[in-house]
C-alpha cells in the first residue's frame, strides 16, 4: 500500500507550487488545452520515473509537450473507438426497448443515451486501465510512440506483474474519485481536484516502469 500513499503525497513534493500554479488554469481551460495537459501528464510520469522525490515537474511549453499530448490522445481514442462505434446503436436499442421512457420521444431518446453512456463507461474504464498505464510508462521512458500503441505488451505486463498493476490501478481510480468528488485540495473545487488526480495517476503509472530499462529519455 506504500505505492498508493506515495502517489497521494507526490503532488505536494518538491517545488510543487509552480506546477500547480500553471496546471490548475490549464485544467480549467482543458477543452482548449487538453493536448498540452496530456503532454504534461507524460512529462509528470517521466519525472516520477526519474526520481519521485523531486515532485511534479515544472511546465515547459515545447514541441515535445505537444507531440506527447497528441500521441497520447490518439492512443486513448484508439482504445475508446469500439465504444464510440457501438454507442448510438446501443442507445437506439435501449430506446426501442422502452427501458427508460417518457411520453416525450425526444426526452426518452436522451435518457436512452445517458443510460448507454453509463453502461459503456465501466468497460471503457477497465479497458483504459488495462492498457494505458503500462503503455504510458513505456512511452514516458523511451519517447517512442510505438510503445504507446503496443497494447499487447501492456496486457502481457499486467499478467507478468499483476500485483504492481493492481496497486497502480487502485491509486489511479481512487485519485480520480477524489478529484471528481471535489475533495482534492481541501474541497476548493473540482478543477484542482482533477489536476491532483492527473499527478496521482502519473506517479502511480511510473511504478510500472521497468526498473531494468534505461533511464527516461530527457
Amino acid at each position: 500500500m506504500n505505492l498508493v500513499a506515495d502517489s497521494f503525497a507526490w503532488p505536494f513534493r518538491g517545488p510543487w507550487r509552480s506546477s500547480w500554479l500553471v496546471g490548475v488554469p490549464v485544467v480549467l481551460f482543458s477543452p482548449l488545452l487538453f493536448i498540452p495537459l496530456l503532454g504534461y501528464a507524460i512529462a509528470a510520469t517521466r519525472a516520477a520515473e526519474g526520481g519521485a522525490a523531486h515532485g511534479p515537474p515544472a511546465w515547459h511549453l515545447s514541441v515535445r509537450l505537444i507531440t506527447d499530448g497528441l500521441w497520447t490522445a490518439f492512443a486513448v481514442l484508439l482504445v475508446a473507438l469500439p465504444f464510440i462505434v457501438v454507442f448510438e446503436p446501443f442507445a437506439g436499442a435501449l430506446y426501442g426497448s422502452h427501458i427508460w421512457s417518457t411520453g416525450d420521444p425526444g426526452q426518452s431518446l436522451f435518457y436512452a443515451r445517458v443510460l448507454a453512456f453509463l453502461i459503456l463507461a465501466l468497460p471503457l474504464g477497465i479497458a483504459l486501465l488495462l492498457v494505458m498505464p503500462n503503455a504510458t510508462a513505456r512511452f514516458a521512458s523511451t519517447g517512442r510512440p510505438r510503445d504507446l500503441f503496443d497494447f499487447a505488451a501492456s496486457l502481457r505486463a499486467v499478467r507478468h506483474d499483476f500485483a504492481t498493476w493492481n496497486l497502480a490501478a487502485a491509486a489511479i481510480v481512487t485519485g480520480w474519485a477524489v478529484g471528481v468528488a471535489c475533495v482534492g485540495l481541501l474541497c476548493v473545487g473540482i478543477v484542482p481536484g482533477i489536476f491532483y488526480a492527473i499527478l496521482v495517476s502519473a506517479h502511480a503509472t511510473a511504478a510500472l516502469h521497468d526498473k531494468g530499462s534505461p533511464p527516461p529519455a530527457g
